[in-house]
């Protein structure tokens, strides 16, 4: 599908009442996980576009196309608002947050495992380890405080157990910045890679600042606290790889183009035949803002879609998926690595002067005050283990003790094995 060729809709008629405006929302006993993945991928997918669209009107001088951005900015801010409401009442925050981290383990092995550009899929992989043990964190919380088993709402597609350990995470912000692509050579999907991945990180992160003080439980305020924190990083890495030489026309064109492609790969692979409409609903206005932004960009800077976009067919549909063996491999090949500037190095090979440490002392000075490791260990004091959901043992030997929290993998040299990061042929 080219959604350049498609025929736009009057804008006007995006505009919904207030009964229109509420949804059915899912029930959460029967949901698809991957149902309710992609309405938090959307939901965040809406508001990166919203606050971009904002911050393109703070730095543009005419109220003309102040205007412009204004108009389609409320159709879209209606959308995020419908989509976001198709959460149920009765799901708790914590349960909420399962599909959180499913969708940030899941979504980002889909993407790694599609990506031809070797330096954007090794920070995909890197990252991926570190929403792997958020998940297991907080299912861990999530079972010992509401008694709910993690692994129905995961529908048993991704495993829960540890990754990369929370505590070795925490890094010195400079070492979360990473090199820019460039949209005008790089393959259409690397560039709808950095913006999805982006966008749906900083929904994390989002979710989290705003829930952290309403969490049930002084250690579950702590956990959020810190996981915020990661996310904090991660957006920090994911935008970092984003093209920072683009026009903010160009990236307005981008950004619609972005969104049609994913209502488009939601539409084609949803299984909820209400949420498939809608899907196919906001598609359409996405293809009116689209056909907008194109108006736009040859208004201001006399350009056509096909200089920014020169192919506009759509890649092929983003599917949510299980990715055990995937996650499991990364896992084996890279839980050692961590964050240096541009580059990912071992724990071992590091100076002992390096940032790393440095910060890790400063927020880190013993592991009794990390959340990420108490809610752990405290599990373990009550029920003797863990809670895992596992397909088999960790391809991590150290990572395989269910009555201790690890707390030196990824943070201290030679705690594990690791060998490199690999590209897609």
């Amino acid at each position: 599908m080219n959604p350049f060729l498609e025929k736009a809709s009057s804008i006007d008629k995006q505009f919904q009442n207030w009964a229109q405006l509420y949804p059915k929302p899912y029930d959460k006993r029967e949901v698809d996980p991957y149902t309710k993945t992609r309405i938090i991928l959307m939901n965040g997918t809406e508001f990166e576009a919203n606050w971009f669209s904002h911050n393109f009107a703070r730095h543009a001088p005419n109220n003309d196309l102040r205007r412009e951005l204004a108009l389609t900015r409320e159709v879209e801010k209606q959308q995020q608002l419908k989509i976001s409401l198709l959460k149920p009442c009765d799901e708790s925050i914590l349960e909420h947050t399962i599909g959180y981290e499913q969708l940030a383990v899941d979504l980002t092995a889909e993407l790694a495992k599609r990506e031809v550009d070797c330096y954007v899929k090794t920070a995909l992989d890197f990252a991926l380890l570190e929403d792997f043990d958020h998940l297991y964190r907080y299912a861990n919380l999530l079972e010992a405080t509401e008694g709910v088993y993690a692994e129905w709402l995961v529908g048993r597609y991704t495993e829960i157990m540890p990754g990369r350990p929370t505590i070795s995470e925490h890094r010195y912000p400079i070492d979360n910045v990473k090199r820019p692509i460039n949209a005008k050579v790089s393959d259409v999907m690397t560039v709808l890679t950095t913006m999805i991945i982006t966008a749906a990180e900083q929904q994390t992160m989002n979710y989290y600042m705003n829930v952290t003080n309403f969490a049930k439980s002084d250690i579950g305020r702590r956990l959020y606290q810190e996981i915020a924190l990661v996310e904090e990083e991660h957006v920090s890495h994911y935008e970092s790889l984003m093209d920072a030489s683009a026009s903010w026309f160009e990236m307005l064109l981008w950004h619609e183009y972005c969104e049609c492609y994913l209502y488009w790969s939601c539409y084609m692979t949803e299984t909820d035949s209400y949420i498939k409409n809608l899907w196919e609903e906001y598609l359409d206005y996405e293809i009116t803002h689209l056909h907008r932004a194109v108006d736009l960009l040859k208004k201001y800077e006399n350009k056509d879609w096909y200089e920014v976009i020169p192919d506009g067919e759509f890649p092929a549909p983003l599917s949510l998926h299980q990715n055990i063996e995937y996650v499991r491999r990364i896992l084996a090949d890279t839980v050692q690595f961590t964050s240096v500037k541009e580059e990912y190095y071992k724990i071992k090979e590091l100076k002992e002067d390096a940032d790393f440490f440095k910060y890790q002392n400063i927020v880190n000075p013993n592991t009794d005050i990390v959340p990420s490791h108490n809610v752990i260990d405290e599990y373990i004091r009550h029920y003797g283990m863990d809670y895992r959901y596992q397909v088999a043992p960790s391809p991590v030997v150290e990572l395989r003790n269910r009555r201790e929290d690890n707390v030196s993998v990824g943070r201290k040299a030679n705690a594990a094995k690791s060998s490199d990061f690999f590209c897609n042929d």
